[in-house]
């Protein structure tokens, strides 16, 4: 029952896909970085199937320049024409509709919060991107998550003991390490686009993942809106983290139904 559709944005061609369902609340896909609206290893494609199969309807879309879609790839910064589109192009293909949630991984959440929600009545919202400058040094908290776990690892401790890891390497971490994170601009633009968002949110934290671990040490640990999922990296590609997430978004689904 799957099928596919283009609609228009700023003169460009873009393409969707629509896995379509009873349901009147629906599930928006956003994408993160430069990948295509089926997801890594096809994850998100899977994941529309899913979710179409427990009744909400789902979108999916190549924003411009990406996949099938023509147009400039001008980043996520500059993709809320797109996301705008997609959902008046969702609401057209499923007629039925009356609330549609979003969810987005990585950079494509930092665009729903930078565009307080982009006329979305729900949002889910996954290891948000708040990095400056990708080719940077990890930041301190990223740091920490990975030595807090390598202390839990006998065969790390044992490499420490034997020596077979380089002192001054382990010397320059620990420095790394006790630096100050310092909020970065980004983290202040969504903070402050998030809370001109009315409706209700969820915030999706994969806790092995680098990107979930330096937003979170800018956050408010005590938002009641963050849900961890213990183990999951940045896809949730793990077969229980993948459960997990679909879980996460058929809730908030059948928040939004009312």
């Amino acid at each position: 029952m799957r099928r596919h559709c283009t609609f228009a944005c700023a003169g460009a061609d873009l393409a969707g896909t629509v896995d379509p369902a009873a349901g009147n609340s629906g599930l928006l896909i956003v994408s993160g970085g430069n990948e295509i609206r089926a997801g890594a290893w096809q994850g998100q494609s899977l994941l529309a199937a899913k979710i179409a199969a427990r009744g909400f309807p789902v979108f999916r879309f190549d924003r411009r320049g990406i996949g099938d879609s023509s147009g400039e790839n001008r980043g996520f910064r500059h993709s809320a024409e797109d996301i705008a589109a997609a959902l008046a192009a969702f609401r057209r293909e499923v007629p039925h509709l009356t609330r549609v949630v979003a969810f987005g991984n990585c950079d494509a959440a930092s665009a729903l919060m930078l565009g307080g929600g982009l006329g979305c009545d729900g949002l889910v919202l996954s290891n948000p991107w708040t990095i400056e400058q990708d080719d940077a040094a990890p930041p301190p908290a990223a740091l920490r998550a990975h030595y807090a776990a390598r202390l839990r690892d006998p065969a790390a401790l044992l490499r420490v003991i034997k020596g077979r890891i380089s002192p001054r390497s382990l010397a320059k971490s620990l420095m790394d390490m006790a630096r100050r994170a310092e909020p970065s601009s980004l983290a202040a633009e969504i903070t402050s686009g998030l809370a001109r968002f009315a409706g209700p949110v969820s915030i999706l934290l994969a806790e092995r993942d680098r990107t979930a671990q330096v937003f979170l040490a800018q956050w408010d640990k005590a938002d009641p809106r963050l849900r961890r999922c213990a183990g999951a990296s940045h896809s949730y590609v793990e077969s229980d983290s993948q459960i997990w997430l679909e879980n996460q978004i058929i809730t908030d689904l059948i928040r939004a139904s009312g």
